[in-house]
This record gives structure tokens, C-alpha cells and sequence, in this order.
């Protein structure tokens, strides 16, 4: 068939050099389109109808290339689009999330991580999941599905099924986005006992002055009070005797 398209286009290449330009474009579909499909076409359809299977998988991935480099430098955005509101609507990423797992018992950690290279493990965790949701100090929103409203901690990895290499990751972030003041700090309530905490008692209190001391007198009082034994006095002289002269 092929053939015969190919003696065609020569006969009809001198007549006008548009029919030429939609017979080549027919022959390429045709190459690329099972045998079964070829009486679908037709080789007098208007160019509209000559689409392949391979221009429509070009079509997707530059789709989702710049789907990606959209939310590249501004991943918070993706939170207030309409992609994700159709995905997950108001409820947090991990929400509907479950694990693959053997057994009726769900393991006691989640897996390290759910991409190691090229390689991505079945049912990835809900943050590995979708290219989109990426974790950042900024991305606040985001960080506040993983808190809780009452702790002010972050949830366990096994209730939200984040691996451990992301949940590191929010740690990172949460703690950066506090120091920054993006997010609020968790006080915890002390009640107050009532003691007295100022410094009016003498535990607390200033210290006092040192006394003026005039010559002959003792830093001590009761130091000039003591009398000395007079046999020990009596060695100490014999002792230094050289350097009593």
C-alpha cells in the first residue's frame, strides 16, 4: 500500500504541490497506526483529521512540563488552583491516603523513602505522590495540614503515611517557618502558684556594701576576739625563726 501511495504522489506532485503535502502527512499517520485502523482513514479527509498518536503524547508531556515549571519557584500557588481543589478539594493531601500493606496489621513506621533514583515505590506516601506539593518554609498552608490545631505538633507519620525523608523535611520547615514568624508558636499554660518571685527577700536580695575598714581593724570581728594557744605559737616561732629577725 504503501508503494501504490508512493506512485500516486509522483503522478499528482506535478498537478499541485498542497495534495503532495496531505499525502505525506496521511503515509506518516499511517506508519505509526495499526493495520486494522488504515481503512479508517481516508486519503481525501482534510488535514484536521490527520492525527497521530505520537503528536498527541508530545501534546501531554509538554503539558505537564509546564504544568511543573509553573509551580517550580512558587510551589504555594498549587494549593489555591483549581487542579488542586479538583484533586483534593478542602481536605488535607493525606486525607484519603492508604497504605499498601500485608496483612491486617499496618506496619508500626512508614518506609524510608518512596523514591530512590529512577525508581518510585507502589503507592507512594501523599507528598511524594504529586510533583506539585513541595515541602517549603513558605508553603504554609501546607505545613498546617500536617499540625495539629491542639498540640501544635506535627502528626505522627503513620496517621498521615508521609515517609520518613519528607517527614524530616516538614520538621525542617516547620521549625524554619516559626523562626521566621510564619507560623505561631505553641505556649505551653503554667498557673501561677502565687510565691513571690521578687528580689525583696534576702535569698534574692542585693548584697550589701563591705564595711570601711580602718588600720589595725579585722575584715571579721570575731577574728580579733580569738586568742591564740600559746605552745602553738611558740612552734610556729621556733619553725621560722630565720625569717622572724
Amino acid at each position: 500500500m504503501a508503494a501504490s501511495l508512493t506512485s500516486i504522489a509522483k503522478v499528482l506532485c506535478r498537478l499541485s504541490p498542497s495534495i503532495l503535502q496531505q499525502l505525506r502527512q496521511y503515509q506518516s499517520c499511517l506508519q505509526r497506526l495499526p493495520v486494522r485502523s488504515y481503512g479508517a482513514l481516508s486519503p481525501f479527509a482534510p488535514p484536521s483529521h490527520f492525527y497521530c498518536q505520537a503528536a498527541s503524547l508530545q501534546n501531554d508531556a509538554a503539558a505537564q512540563a509546564e504544568t511543573l515549571h509553573r509551580y517550580k519557584d512558587r510551589p504555594w500557588d498549587y494549593l489555591e488552583s483549581e487542579e488542586y481543589i479538583e484533586r483534593y478539594g478542602t481536605d488535607p493531601v493525606w486525607a484519603d491516603y492508604r497504605r499498601n500493606h500485608k496483612g491486617g496489621i499496618p506496619p508500626q513506621k512508614t518506609r524510608k523513602t518512596c523514591i530512590r533514583g529512577d525508581k518510585v515505590s507502589g503507592n507512594p506516601c501523599p507528598v511524594c505522590r504529586d510533583s506539585n506539593i513541595v515541602v517549603h518554609h513558605q508553603n504554609v498552608k501546607l505545613l498546617q495540614q500536617f499540625i495539629s490545631p491542639q498540640t501544635g505538633m506535627l502528626y505522627d507519620p503513620t496517621r498521615t503515611g508521609v515517609c520518613m525523608k519528607q517527614q524530616k523535611k516538614l520538621n525542617e520547615a516547620v521549625g524554619t517557618a516559626r523562626d521566621h514568624g510564619l507560623l505561631p508558636f505553641q505556649i505551653p499554660y503554667v498557673e501561677f502558684s502565687g510565691e513571690d518571685y521578687s528580689n525583696s527577700h534576702d535569698a534574692v536580695g542585693c548584697t550589701p556594701p563591705p564595711p570601711a575598714l580602718t588600720s589595725g581593724d579585722t575584715w571579721y570581728k570575731w577574728y580579733g576576739e580569738i586568742t591564740p594557744d600559746e605552745q602553738e605559737v611558740a612552734k610556729v616561732k621556733k619553725t621560722y625563726k630565720a625569717y622572724l629577725k
